[in-house]
C-alpha cells in the first residue's frame, strides 16, 4: 500500500465501537461481577508474587526472578484489556480512535508475545537446574538472567510492533462496529476491505516465529529434562526433580493452548462471537492461572506467602 494511501486511512478513519457482550442483555451485569471479581484476584496475586519475591531473601534466584517478570508481563497485559472491558459491560457500546485502537493491540501483542518468550526462557532455566544442577548458580548468573529478561521483553515489543503495522497499514471500510471488547488482530482484519491476504499471511507468519520458536526452545528444554529424570535411580528423586517442572510445564500448556487456536488459523475458519468467548480464557482466565498454579503447586512461594501473611498479621497485632 502506498505512503498517500496510508495517510488518507489514518485521516478519514476516526475509530471503531466495541460490541462487546452486548447480545447477552442483562446478563451484561453478571458477566461485570465475575469479570471484576477475577480480575482483581488476578492483579491482587500477580502484585502479591512480584512483591514477596522481591522481599523473601530465598526467592532471589534465577527461577523467581523470572516468575516475577511473568507475573509483572501478565498484569500489564491485562491492564491494557480488562479496565476497558468491564467499562464496555456498564456504559454498553464503547468507542475507541483509531490511533487507540493501534496502541492497544501494539500493547496486549507485546506482552502477549513477551509472555512466550520468558516460558521459553523459564524452560531454559529448568533445563540448566535439573541437566546441570552443579553448574546452576555459575552458569545462571546474574547478568546472564538480566540479558534473557531484557532480550524477551525487546523481542516482544518487536513483534507487537510487526503485527500492528501488518493489521494497520489496511484500509477499513463499511461497518465500524467489533464484534470483541478489545483490539484483537482477528476481529480488526475482519473490517478490513480490500485484499488481506498479504496480511493475513503476515500475521499468520508472525505469530508462527513466536509460538512455534518459543515452544520448540521450551520442547528442546523438557526433552533433556526428561533424559535426565529417567536417569534418576530412585522414584522419590525422579518425583521431586518433575515436581520443579510441573508449574511451569502447566502454564505452557494453557497459554500456547489458546494461542494457537487463536492465531495460527486462516481467516476462513474465524468465528468471531465464539473466539470473543475464548478471548475470555486467556485475558482473564489464564493470568489468574499463573498466580494460583505457582502458589498450589510451588512450596518455596506458598512458604513465601505464608510468612508475608504472617509478618502482615504480626505487624497488625
Amino acid at each position: 500500500m502506498s505512503a498517500g494511501m496510508g495517510y488518507t486511512n489514518l485521516t478519514s478513519w476516526r475509530g471503531f465501537v466495541f460490541l462487546g457482550f452486548s447480545s447477552f442483555g442483562e446478563l451484561q451485569r453478571l458477566l461485570f461481577a465475575l469479570f471484576l471479581f477475577l480480575y482483581l484476584i488476578t492483579l491482587t496475586s500477580n502484585v502479591f508474587i512480584i512483591v514477596v519475591i522481591r522481599l523473601d531473601s530465598h526467592l532471589h534466584t534465577p527461577m523467581y526472578l523470572f516468575l516475577s517478570f511473568l507475573s509483572f508481563s501478565e498484569t500489564c497485559y491485562t491492564l491494557g484489556i480488562i479496565p476497558r472491558m468491564l467499562w464496555g459491560l456498564v456504559v454498553g457500546g464503547q468507542a475507541i480512535s483509531y490511533v487507540g485502537c493501534a496502541a492497544q493491540m501494539f500493547f496486549s501483542a507485546s506482552w502477549a508475545c513477551t509472555n512466550c518468550f520468558l516460558l521459553a526462557v523459564m524452560g531454559f532455566d529448568r533445563y540448566v537446574a535439573i541437566c546441570a544442577p552443579l553448574h546452576y548458580v555459575s552458569r545462571m548468573h546474574p547478568a546472564l538472567c538480566a540479558h534473557l529478561a531484557g532480550a524477551s521483553f525487546l523481542s516482544g515489543y518487536l513483534f507487537g510492533l510487526g503485527m500492528t503495522l501488518v493489521i494497520f497499514r489496511l484500509s477499513f471500510c463499511g461497518s465500524h462496529e467489533i464484534q470483541h471488547f478489545f483490539c484483537d488482530t482477528p476481529p480488526v482484519l475482519s473490517l478490513a476491505c480490500g485484499d488481506t491476504r498479504l496480511s493475513e499471511l503476515g500475521i499468520l507468519v508472525l505469530s508462527l516465529l513466536v509460538l512455534l520458536a518459543s515452544f520448540f526452545l521450551i520442547s528442546i528444554s523438557y526433552a533433556y529434562i526428561l533424559v535426565a529424570i529417567l536417569r534418576i535411580p530412585s522414584a522419590e528423586g525422579r518425583k521431586k526433580a518433575f515436581s520443579t517442572c510441573a508449574s511451569h510445564l502447566t502454564v505452557v500448556i494453557i497459554h500456547y493452548g489458546c494461542a494457537s487456536f487463536m492465531y495460527l488459523r486462516p481467516k476462513a475458519s474465524y468465528s468471531l462471537e465464539r473466539d470473543q468467548l475464548i478471548a475470555v480464557t486467556y485475558t482473564v482466565v489464564t493470568p489468574l492461572l499463573n498466580p494460583i498454579v505457582y502458589s498450589l503447586r510451588n512450596r518455596a512461594v506458598q512458604t513465601a506467602l505464608r510468612n508475608a501473611l504472617r509478618g502482615r498479621l504480626l505487624g497488625k497485632g
